[in-house]
């Protein structure tokens, strides 16, 4: 399967999250409500990271993740470009590869992925790149599952 990856915008990307944007005017905005988890002992995790860019494209897909009790936020500190592919669960509760779908953010997009939501692990373009991200953790293997594609896909990013 070969897939193209569109623009990011909040009405596509809501069966799997929402996306996080300053707003136009001076002010501000809530994103709360997206902010879940399903296990009473896990506690709130903020962390940062740095990401190299992608070597090449097409971008090969062969594992994807999810967060089964947690949603997860990433939002950008510094990043030009960067690549999201999302996939909702099959009947088997694992990933729907052949309804996966690709977005390209900017650098004043994040998200925050729904609780189980499975997504590709953070992929940014151009330069290297930095997030702040949240989510719940409990220190445990539930905290984040990893899956395999029987029949890996591929993403093309337009120019």
């Amino acid at each position: 399967m070969k897939m193209i990856a569109r623009p990011l915008n909040a009405e596509a990307f809501a069966p799997y999250g929402d996306v996080l944007a300053p707003p136009a005017e001076p002010g501000r905005v809530y994103f709360e409500k997206g902010l879940k988890t399903g296990r009473a002992g896990a506690w709130p995790s903020l962390s940062t990271t740095h990401s190299r860019p992608l070597e090449k494209l097409p971008l090969e897909a062969k594992v994807l993740e999810r967060h089964e009790f947690s949603s997860q936020s990433f939002f950008p500190l510094d990043v030009s470009r960067w690549l999201l592919i999302v996939a909702p669960s099959s009947s088997g509760g694992g990933p729907d590869a052949s309804r996966a779908v690709a977005f390209v953010a900017g650098p004043g997009q994040g998200v925050t992925y729904h609780m189980g939501t499975w997504h590709h692990g953070l992929t940014v373009l151009d330069r290297p790149a930095r997030f702040a991200v949240f989510m719940w953790r409990d220190g445990t293997s539930a905290d984040e599952e990893f899956v395999t594609l029987a029949a890996p896909f591929t993403v093309e990013v337009p120019i």
